[in-house]
Formats: C-alpha cells, sequence, structure tokens
C-alpha cells in the first residue's frame, strides 16, 4: 500500500509540473511586438524631407603688393593676372535629405533643426507619393527640434505622442527614416539606455538604442510597441561594424513643439548660476556622503539666484520637488519651467539642509541678455565662449588664467571661414576689452544682423591678430 501511495503521489507531483510550465515560446510570442501590423499602421506618418541651400560663392581676394627681392612687382602682377582671368566661381545649390512625422490631421511635421537649418527651400514628400512645400513655423537649436506646416485639403494621418519617461530599459523600439535616401526603411531594437549625455547641447537627454539609425534617418520617430512616439531619432555614433542611435526624449520635445506651434520660439526658465559636476574627491572636501546635486561654481549678479541668496559652493540636491542625481538635470528641469513660477530649491551648505524659495527668470534668446545655467555662450557670430577655468585651460592647451576662450567654432559660420579655432582667446570685440559671459554677451546683443564684429584673438600658438566676423 506505501509503495502504491508513493507511485500515486509521484504522479500528481509529475502531472503538477507538466501542467503549470509553459513552452518558451508562448511567453516569447506575447513579448514580441506585431512589427508587420505596426509598420503598415505608422508608415503613412512619416514624411520624407528634401532640403536646398544656395551656397554663394566665395569673392576672391588679390594678393597683396610687395616688393620682392628682385626690386619689382612682375611676379604680384602676374599672380593676379592670373586670379583675374581664371574662371569665376558660379552659385550652386545643395541638397540634403532628412526625415520627419506629422504629429497632427491639419499638416504639422515635427523633425530636426539640422535637417532644416539654413534651407532656402523645404519639400515634403508623403507616404502616397506627393511633394509638397513645407514651411519652417519655428525650430529650437538648444534641442535640435524643428517644425515644419504643409497645406493640405485632405485631413493627414498622424503619430500619436507617448510618453518618455515611462520607456524602460529593454524595451521594444521601431524606428522609420529615410536612411541614405531610402525611403520609409524600417528597423527595430530595443531601448539600450536612457539619459544619455553625449555633447549635442546644453540640455542632453538621450534615449540610446540599438534600432539601426543611420544617415538621412534624422528627425524620425522611435515608436513604442503600442505605436506611439517616444523619440525624435537625432545622432548616431558609427564604428566597428555597428552603430548606436540616440533620440530626443518625446516627453521634452512635448512642451517645446506647443510654444512653436504658438510662437515660433521657446522661451526657458533661468537661475542665473554656473556649476560643475560633483566628483568624489569635491564631494568629500564639502563634507557630503554622496556625489549627487549639482555644485554652484558661481552667481551671476542680478539674477532669481542672487536675488535668492544662492551662493557658490552650494550644492543643489533638490529642484521643485524633483531629486537632483546628476548635475546634468538642472538644466534640464529649469528650462522646463515655466517663467515667474515660484519654485522650491533644496541646497547643502556648509553641511546643513536649507530650503530656499526662487522665482524662475526668463532665459533670454541670443539677441538680448542671457542667464544660461551652463556656463558658456553661444551666439550670432559662430562661436562659442567660456571664462576660462582650469578644466577648460587643461582641455584646450592654454596656459591663461582667467579671460575668455572660444571653446566652439560653428560649422559653416563666418568665423569657420577665416580660420577661427577653439582655444583661441578673445581680447577684444569692437575695441571693447569683455572680461565676463555677461559682458561679451551684452556687447553682442548690440550687433544687428548684417554688422560686422571686429575681434582682436590670441591664437593658441601665441600670436595675436584680427578677424572681421559677419553677424547672422
Amino acid at each position: 500500500m506505501s509503495l502504491l501511495r508513493s507511485f500515486s503521489v509521484l504522479v500528481l507531483v509529475l502531472g503538477l509540473v507538466t501542467f503549470t510550465v509553459q513552452p518558451p515560446s508562448a511567453a516569447a510570442k506575447v513579448l514580441t511586438p506585431d512589427f508587420v501590423a505596426l509598420a503598415k499602421k505608422l508608415n503613412p506618418t512619416v514624411v520624407n524631407i528634401r532640403t536646398a541651400k544656395n551656397i554663394k560663392p566665395k569673392q576672391r581676394t588679390r594678393r597683396p603688393q610687395q616688393q620682392n627681392q628682385f626690386g619689382n612687382k612682375f611676379f604680384d602682377d602676374f599672380f593676379n593676372r592670373f586670379f583675374d582671368e581664371a574662371p569665376q566661381q558660379r552659385p550652386r545649390r545643395e541638397q540634403s535629405l532628412g526625415t520627419g512625422f506629422i504629429i497632427s490631421a491639419d499638416g504639422y511635421i515635427l523633425t530636426n533643426n539640422h535637417v532644416v537649418n539654413g534651407s532656402d527651400e523645404v519639400m515634403v514628400k508623403l507616404a502616397d507619393g506627393r511633394e509638397v512645400k513645407g514651411e519652417i513655423k519655428g525650430v529650437d537649436e538648444k534641442v535640435d527640434l524643428a517644425l515644419i506646416k504643409i497645406s493640405e485639403k485632405d485631413q493627414l494621418p498622424f503619430a500619436e505622442l507617448g510618453d518618455s519617461d515611462t520607456l524602460e530599459v529593454g524595451e521594444w523600439v521601431m524606428a522609420i527614416g529615410n536612411p541614405f535616401g531610402l525611403s520609409h526603411t524600417v528597423t527595430a531594437g530595443i531601448v539600450s539606455a536612457k539619459g544619455r549625455v553625449i555633447g549635442g547641447g546644453p540640455y542632453d537627454d538621450f534615449i540610446q538604442t540599438d534600432a539601426s539609425i543611420n544617415p538621412g534617418n534624422s528627425g524620425g520617430p522611435l515608436f513604442s510597441s503600442d505605436g506611439r512616439v517616444v523619440g525624435i531619432n537625432t545622432a548616431i555614433i558609427a564604428g566597428g561594424g555597428g552603430g548606436i542611435g540616440f533620440a530626443i526624449p518625446v516627453s521634452m520635445a512635448k512642451t517645446i513643439v506647443n510654444q512653436l506651434r504658438e510662437n515660433g520660439k521657446v522661451t526657458r526658465g533661468y537661475l542665473g548660476v554656473r556649476f560643475q559636476p560633483l566628483t568624489a574627491d569635491l564631494a568629500k572636501s564639502f563634507g557630503l556622503d554622496s556625489e549627487k546635486g549639482a555644485l554652484i561654481a558661481s552667481v551671476d549678479k542680478d539674477t532669481p539666484a542672487d536675488k535668492a541668496g544662492l551662493k557658490a559652493g552650494d550644492v543643489i540636491v533638490e529642484y521643485d520637488g524633483k531629486q537632483i542625481s546628476e548635475g546634468s538635470e538642472l538644466p534640464r528641469y529649469v528650462a522646463a519651467t515655466p517663467v515667474d513660477k515660484k519654485v522650491r530649491i533644496v541646497i547643502i551648505r556648509e553641511g546643513a539642509r536649507l530650503e530656499i524659495p526662487l522665482v524662475v527668470g526668463l532665459l533670454e534668446d541670443k539677441d538680448g541678455k542671457t542667464g544660461a545655467d551652463s556656463g558658456k555662450e553661444s551666439d550670432r557670430i559662430g562661436i562659442t565662449v567660456e571664462e576660462v577655468t582650469k578644466e577648460n585651460a587643461g582641455r584646450l592647451g592654454i596656459r591663461e588664467s582667467k579671460g575668455l576662450v572660444i571653446t566652439e567654432v560653428k560649422a559653416g559660420s563666418s568665423a569657420e571661414e577665416v580660420g577661427v579655432s577653439s582655444g583661441s582667446l578673445v581680447i577684444e570685440i569692437n575695441g571693447q576689452r569683455p572680461e565676463t559671459v555677461k559682458a561679451y554677451t551684452a556687447l553682442v546683443a548690440k550687433l544687428k544682423k548684417g554688422d560686422v564684429a571686429r575681434l582682436l584673438l590670441k591664437k593658441p600658438d601665441g600670436s595675436v591678430l584680427y578677424v572681421a566676423l559677419k553677424v547672422e
């Protein structure tokens, strides 16, 4: 009887095991999206964008007349005659391709700013093959977004914007774009990481994905498994036979799109502080038990931060109810805050935890004053300047301990054309010597479109020269 009872129990247990274990393929089918259905539904919402830019030929300069070792100007006359008789360069038309996606039935399209920046013509090709002219309604250079409008009598299919904040690492995503001019190419992958900072701008917060993204995908949508847009494909890092794609989170883009649609530009909040990453050594020196927070390096005068009593050495650990884990988070939170909103800031000062109320100010655009919280300022003459610090001096290989140094030169700007390079010190602008970014920005703000800014620069090799830059 005991043997029979044991055999019955064993059969019962095996039966339960057989009954409860699911085949691996069944679970996989549940987790994998139906990409065929998604592609059919979403392809009509994606458009190809073709832009054209008229490039004017550079003016030819004659060789200066100089006395040579033979005591005559034969060679100078020869070279000048050669340049005069050579055929003149003709204006040319530069074209490029990108991607965008329709976000409303009345024809609003979202894409990257770098896809349409500086274009004289924007043409939009719909999924059904129709090509219509697009109008740029507004751009945001800092986040690299642009809003385009096309006029169509019929209601257009459009993509629904999702919530990138709830996106999890490991989730399936699908990209549709125009890589290498191959229209409506569908690729799929997963979310590899979130919150990536790749040096793309002051508000870096990219979604990283292994879904194949290539040149031409810029401005295209990154869809979640439920068919909603969670990102705008923007950048790639290629190499080693593969590539990594980065997308702007759609939650960041939503408020920007609304402002571009209503005003054609974006307004942002600011504090007026300049901060730096909180390293382990710095945290220890301030008596902190973690590296979380944003360390204030300086506070600009007559700014919201100054009026609220913030000081250099304060560590911001919480902003308007949001914990600051990394310093790079602070500019994004501040920028997204409505102007004149009263917020609560939590800081650590000399080991004590303090709560400070602050009224957020307005970050002016590049035609006015600035209160940038990133420690640098870019302007209309194609260069970005920063006040010299130990960090950027070491990075750029300069010996000076103070002044203004050029850290970036905008591609295609007049500064690039005349050979301005990063690492050069700005000594004068139109005869005046700015010692701070704020003073420099105030001088640039006085310039009008078409004016010429005369800069006296000290190059990395120690040579000093004047350059003339056109105001864009």
